[in-house]
């Protein structure tokens, strides 16, 4: 199944503690796309100002759901927060 929608996180991490963000990417990335229901592709994108995280599902109400799930919930957030220094973004986008 393709993707449909797409969930956008950007995350307000310094330089200095991006390879910790890195490190919480990578350990989950696996788990998300094999347990999510919908999750199709999940990239992480540095830029100077930011670290976003772009994942991928076969609808938007789906990206929506894995809002609420345990692995983003109390892994994912809970590894990122000591990491960034203003609260994340997070945008839903469906593809036209």
């Amino acid at each position: 199944m393709s993707v449909k929608a797409y969930l956008e996180i950007t995350l307000f991490i310094k330089e200095e503690k991006r390879p910790a963000a890195v490190k919480v990417f990578t350990d989950y990335r696996g788990p998300f796309l094999e347990e999510i229901d919908g999750a199709r592709t999940k990239d992480l994108l540095v830029r100077d100002e930011d670290v976003q995280v772009l994942h991928g599902f076969d609808s938007t109400e789906k990206a929506q759901a894995y809002l609420e799930t345990e692995l983003f919930t109390k892994d994912v957030v809970a590894g990122l927060q000591p990491l960034w220094f203003k609260d994340p973004e997070i945008k839903i986008y469906g593809v036209a």
